[in-house]
This record gives structure tokens, C-alpha cells and sequence, in this order.
């Protein structure tokens, strides 16, 4: 861990594969869907003993809503279990927990607990924990439009005032640095509507290993690969070199 030259201060994660890795094994989506929550525990721990800043998941998309009804209830069951469980594991680890996305649409027992759970850890600095979930880029985009013509008509700013810098200011990762890496699992080579203003200049590792197999080595592989990136941001090598 010590040997990485230069650590992502965020790193986004869509952790793709439950289902596919449960049918190979001759098993049923939601024991896929159990043994991925199990990883994005371990996965997280790991990330705050490295040190990793802000860690987000994309938890649940708001396509996600279009699965079976079953499946969705399993998924927000898991959910909902899984900030029960480890509640006290973020307090006692520093973890601050957030969420990104329209959670008004989760049920009211799991809307509950994750707001409960955000207040709890609102004030530890450790680490952030940034849960995707009802989320969409696009929707997230929209958000901000409307929310910055709200704001024209009220006379709060002009449309001359209209910078990338203040529609950052309206979207959920408004106080947190743009993702330095996407990793996704699975194999599939797509974003998946996945935090569309942010990841202008974010790296991207796709591995073909499924979620519930993405352990820590396979972790460290990503990274590895990402401190030997020569990130440019627009810019020639030249440019960058002389800088």
C-alpha cells in the first residue's frame, strides 16, 4: 500500500455483476445481489485503511426502478439492512456517510434509516462514503438547469454569471473533488448514466472480474494501473512535462 506513488482522492465505483457471478454458480440473483453488499463492506474498509478520501458507489441507478418488482424489494431490503449493520462501523471508523440521487423514491422505512444514518455521521472527517442511489446523470444535470433558472428569475445571478464553477455549485458533489478513477466491474464498457458532469477527465479501469469477486488485490491492480496514467486534463505531454 505504501509503494503507490500517487493515491486517487476519489475514486467511483460501479460495482456491476451480482447476477451474472450468481448464476454461475448455480445460484438465484439475490444471493448475487447478498454477497455483493458483503463486498462493498470489505471494499470500504479497505478503501479507508488506504486512505482514499471520498468513495463512491453507485448503489442503485434510477433505471434500477425498471427491474423486477421482487428484485427491487430485495435490493431495498439489502439496503436497508446493510445501514443497520453497519452504522456503527462507520461511527467507529470515522466514516461519513452520504447520498447522491432522488431518495424520496426509496420506501419510508429505508429512506429513514439512511437519512438517520447520514446524521449520525455527518460530523466524522475520516473518510466519505458516497452512496448513489435513485441516481442518474442526466437527472442530476437537469436538476441543476432548473434549479440555476430558479435562481435567474429570482434575480439572484444573471445568465452572464452562468460558469462551469457555479452549475458545480448545484449538483450533489457541489463540496467534494470530480473522481480521479472509475472503476467498474463486469467487464461492460459503459458509464451507465454514472456522475456524467464529473467524470470529464476521470480515468476509467474496467475489469472483467464480477462484483462479488472484486477483492482487494483486484483493488490494488486498479490502482496500480491508475498511478502509471499519464492524466493530461486537455493538455499536450509537452505542456505537461514543462509544468
Amino acid at each position: 500500500m505504501s509503494s503507490l506513488r500517487c493515491m486517487p482522492k476519489h475514486i467511483a465505483i460501479i460495482p456491476d455483476g451480482n447476477g451474472r457471478w450468481a448464476k454461475l454458480q448455480k445460484q438465484d440473483r439475490t444471493f448475487g445481489h447478498m454477497k455483493g453488499t458483503a463486498n462493498v463492506k470489505d471494499i470500504v474498509m479497505f478503501a479507508k485503511e488506504l486512505k482514499i478520501p471520498v468513495l463512491t458507489i453507485y448503489a442503485f441507478s434510477d433505471e434500477n426502478w425498471e427491474r423486477p418488482s421482487q428484485e427491487v424489494t430485495i435490493l431495498m431490503e439489502l439496503l436497508e439492512t446493510y445501514l443497520l449493520q453497519e452504522r456503527q462501523n462507520l461511527i467507529q471508523n470515522k466514516i461519513q456517510l452520504r447520498a447522491m440521487g432522488d431518495i424520496g423514491r426509496l420506501p419510508k422505512s429505508v429512506r429513514e434509516e439512511l437519512i438517520q444514518t447520514m446524521e449520525m455521521t455527518a460530523h466524522l472527517d475520516e473518510m466519505i462514503l458516497n452512496f448513489a442511489i435513485s441516481y442518474g446523470g442526466r437527472s442530476e444535470i437537469l436538476s441543476a438547469i432548473q434549479k440555476i433558472s430558479k435562481g435567474i428569475q429570482k434575480g439572484d445571478f444573471r445568465d452572464e454569471d452562468i460558469t462551469e464553477a457555479l452549475f458545480s455549485k448545484f449538483l450533489y458533489t457541489h463540496d467534494l473533488p470530480d473522481p480521479d478513477l472509475l472503476i467498474r466491474t463486469s467487464g461492460e464498457l459503459r458509464i451507465s448514466n454514472f456522475m456524467l458532469w464529473q467524470m470529464a477527465y476521470t480515468e476509467i479501469y474496467v475489469t472483467d472480474v464480477l462484483w462479488p469477486d472484486f477483492n482487494r488485490e483486484e483493488f490494488m491492480k486498479a490502482l496500480h494501473v491508475f498511478e502509471n496514467r499519464k492524466r493530461r486534463f486537455g493538455k499536450t505531454q509537452e505542456q505537461m512535462d514543462g509544468s
